[in-house]
């Protein structure tokens, strides 16, 4: 008897527990106030967005292509040659 108690207290608290959570996240207080958080975020990103400085970019040509040249005259071998010398 005390066992069966014991779960419907649980499962009636889990009930309970998510229904109020429910019933607050589909309120209109908390869409209004998630609509203005986000509303606030929103103006304080364009805010700081026009106050950036803009940095001069330094890094124009700073890449150097190197052609190889030796790479041309590259020994071409085979695998069973490379097995047969011991050299």
């Amino acid at each position: 008897m005390i066992k069966e108690l014991k779960y419907f207290f649980f499962i009636f608290t889990i009930f309970l527990f998510l229904f109020f959570i429910g019933r607050y996240y589909f309120s209109d207080q908390n869409k209004k106030e998630s609509y203005r958080s986000i509303n606030q975020l929103n103006e304080k990103i364009d805010n700081f967005s026009k106050n950036l400085v803009i940095l001069k970019s330094d890094t124009e040509n700073i890449i150097e292509y190197a052609e190889n040249v030796t790479n041309k005259e590259k020994k071409k071998y085979h695998f069973w040659q490379l097995i047969l010398n011991n050299d």
